[in-house]
């Protein structure tokens, strides 16, 4: 007999193994929420064919007798007849007539009645929730030491309907800012079941915005900028060059400037050159949300000055969706292929394509997705030489020149 042959027949150890995977699938954990229909619940168990007996009867009769052993599995057994051996019985099926047999082979016990201690905590608080624990129960269980903080943050904000706190203030024992941060996501799957669809914005999305989801205060955006022209400065004596200002403060800034310049990097930000009716933007990196709405820099040419590697192209591409008339500054083939030598690599590079890139940028972005092995390289802002940013600018003011 072939040992794949034998591999083919069910073993106790393979009947437990089934069993586990649908323990991790959450089933039975599920099935004890949802009203109880998986038990009793039946196996099949493969075993020897008649040839299989005849060919090798030692190794088959040790396999029935492996079965006799477990006093945790009830087995149904066949009778059958074999014209070299007589009468005989072998295992045709394990049954589990409720979860309490299948829960003592698993050797879970413990797990099962943290599991049941939550579903009837929320059975008498919050039954709306039952639901979601037939969808998510190893993710419940998984939870099982933070469920009585996870529904008393529920409970708070459901009697506190967009309250305009920061998460800070949420009054609540044993929760602090950290928790409620670090179950963004599992809260947002909970309140959206609990609270009435008035409480919640669904216009705002994932754990970045949780916060406008539920009615919470985000922290103020805060832009930095500087002055390249100290024409163009609001009392440089008394506030200087360099400027923090909220959002709200920025949109209605309104410099006399017609060119505005973005960095990702700070001291590339802070040795920017001076520059005619311009100033410089301290990067956002993706978090453009607090330029968006900012109507006097859609009057202003923009030039975005990122790394050249895949999330700086992701950057770009992200920074146009708001302000498509972007122009890319230092991020072309001529900066990558002259600064080779000063590459590096980057550890995660973003795979996505992206739709909003010039033909020449698109270029080196394909260049820059095809040499990944499995990184790809990159050359860093920070790197190009500070030569190389004045004759940029000269450029810039040459071809506006000539547009006049």
């Amino acid at each position: 007999m072939s040992h794949s042959a034998k591999a083919r027949w069910i073993t106790p150890a393979d009947l437990k193994a089934i069993l586990r995977r649908r323990w991790g699938r959450g089933d039975l954990l599920a099935d004890s929420v949802a009203g109880g229909t998986l038990f009793p619940l039946r196996i099949p168990i493969k075993g020897p064919s008649s040839g299989e007996i005849s060919s090798d009867f030692s190794t088959a009769r040790d396999w029935i007798v492996s079965w006799h052993g477990h006093s945790a599995i009830l087995c149904e057994w066949k009778e059958f007849t074999h014209r070299l051996f007589g009468a005989n019985k072998m295992p045709s099926a394990a049954v589990f007539p409720d979860a309490d047999a299948a829960i003592r082979l698993l050797g879970v016990r413990r797990e099962w009645e943290s599991f049941h201690a939550i579903t009837e905590r929320i059975r008498s608080g919050f039954p709306e929730l039952l639901h979601w624990l037939v969808r998510r129960p190893m993710l419940a269980l998984e939870l099982a030491p933070d469920w009585d903080r996870l529904l008393a943050v529920v409970t708070w904000v459901r009697n506190h309907p967009r309250s305009g706190f920061y998460i800070r203030q949420i009054d609540v024992p044993g929760v602090h800012t950290k928790f409620v941060e670090r179950n963004r996501s599992t809260l947002t799957e909970l309140l959206d079941l609990v609270l009435p669809p008035d409480f919640i914005n669904p216009e705002a999305r994932g754990n970045s915005g949780f916060n406008r989801r539920y009615g919470f205060r985000d922290k103020p955006e805060r832009i930095r900028l500087r002055f390249l022209d100290p024409s163009c400065a609001f009392e440089p004596d008394r506030l200087g060059f360099d400027l923090t200002l909220d959002a709200v403060a920025f949109a209605t800034f309104n410099p006399p400037v017609t060119r505005v310049f973005i960095t990702e990097n700070e001291i590339n930000f802070l040795a920017f050159p001076n520059h005619p009716g311009s100033l410089v933007l301290f990067g956002a990196g993706y978090g453009w949300s607090a330029l968006a709405n900012v109507d006097w820099l859609r009057n202003c040419e923009i030039h975005y000055w990122g790394d050249i590697d895949t999330h700086g192209f992701a950057i770009l591409d992200n920074l146009r969706a708001h302000f498509p008339h972007v122009q890319s500054l230092l991020m072309d083939g001529d900066t990558f292929e002259a600064l080779r030598d000063f590459c590096t690599t980057e550890p995660e590079p973003m795979k996505r394509d992206l739709q909003r890139l010039t033909a020449k940028e698109r270029s080196i972005f394909d260049l820059l997705r095809r040499e990944m092995n499995p990184t790809a390289l990159r050359l860093e802002q920070e790197r190009v030489p500070y030569s190389m940013v004045l004759k940029s600018l000269q450029n810039i003011d040459v071809m506006h020149h000539g547009e006049h």
